[in-house]
């Protein structure tokens, strides 16, 4: 198997800002950047044309592209309906700042999906992401939930009852072993119709947890990037940790395989959240995923 796919970085898991981060990416062997643009120095209400036009010269200077942004905005997702038309919007504003900057893919998380489909929760999921997937669909861009909080099968279901495909897939596969114990490569193939960008991380599962206690949910507490890392960081009395490339439990070569037997031939975006040196495992994931393309 020969590997062809274009590898990306997400520049702040080097901790070092965007610019440096963007040098950095580069000078590990990046082909493309995914950046995340929900506040800071990236928060769509920050940047002017001119400030995307500035930042689009300088990825394409350095022979980058951007891979995708991701626009998560954490907390409940998509599952309070109050806090929904806020959300959308700024969601709608980070597509366009995507757009803006050359790419057509905004990442996120959505909440997780409950298993009633008749409750408030679902459908006020339902109802969001429809939203958000006709107003992608009619830019030809894509909001692409991330995988992990629920099985792949069940988020199947899910973007089976939208009009469009403008809400998809970012396919992480450590987050499926983590977190449900779900097996990635069936999972590629039950979301061969929706995956338009991965993540390349990888991961161990010491005991079951409930996603929940993970992602959060209405009711309950929100979603917090600094608490998942820290869950995912391994330490004592942990359901799971996130690993360096190649040494978890995702079936790397079955996982590339399947990717390729469906045909996907965009982005594998590393991620790092965790780890006392985040620049050497990106750089050892680069040398990881190139073996692949021999």
């Amino acid at each position: 198997m020969a590997l062809n796919n274009p590898i990306g970085i997400i520049v702040d898991s080097f901790g070092v800002g965007i610019r440096e981060g963007l040098r950095k990416a580069k000078e590990a062997g990046a082909d493309g950047v995914q950046i995340y643009a929900v506040s800071g120095e990236m928060d769509p209400d920050r940047l002017t044309a001119a400030d995307r036009q500035e930042l689009r010269a300088y990825i394409a200077s350095l022979g980058l592209e951007v891979s995708a942004l991701c626009g998560d905005l954490a907390g409940h997702g998509f599952q309070d309906e109050t806090a929904n038309p806020a959300k959308i919007a700024k969601s709608k504003q980070i597509l366009d700042l995507a757009l803006d900057l050359g790419t057509n893919i905004v990442t996120t998380h959505i909440g997780i999906v409950p298993e009633d489909t008749q409750s408030d929760v679902y459908l006020s999921m339902q109802r969001a992401c429809e939203e958000l997937g006709q107003y992608a669909h009619s830019k030809g861009a894509f909001f692409a939930i991330e995988t992990g909080p629920e099985r792949a099968e069940h988020l199947k279901r899910f973007l089976d009852t939208m009009s469009t495909k403008g809400v998809s897939v970012n396919f992480d596969p450590a987050n499926m072993v983590m977190v449900t114990g779900d097996d990635p490569v069936q999972g590629v193939l039950s979301l061969k119709d929706y995956i338009v960008h991965t993540h390349v991380k990888d991961g161990v599962r010491y005991r079951e947890i409930d996603p929940i206690l993970v992602y959060g949910a209405l009711g309950l507490e929100a979603m917090d990037h600094a608490k998942i890392a820290e869950m995912a960081s391994g330490g004592s009395g942990a359901a799971f940790a996130e690993v360096p490339l190649g040494e978890g439990e995702v079936p790397f070569g079955a996982y590339f395989r399947a990717l390729k037997e469906i045909g996907y031939t965009g982005y594998l975006t590393i991620e790092r959240e965790v780890g006392e040196n985040p620049e050497a495992d990106i750089r050892q994931a680069v040398q990881y995923i190139e073996q692949f393309k021999r």
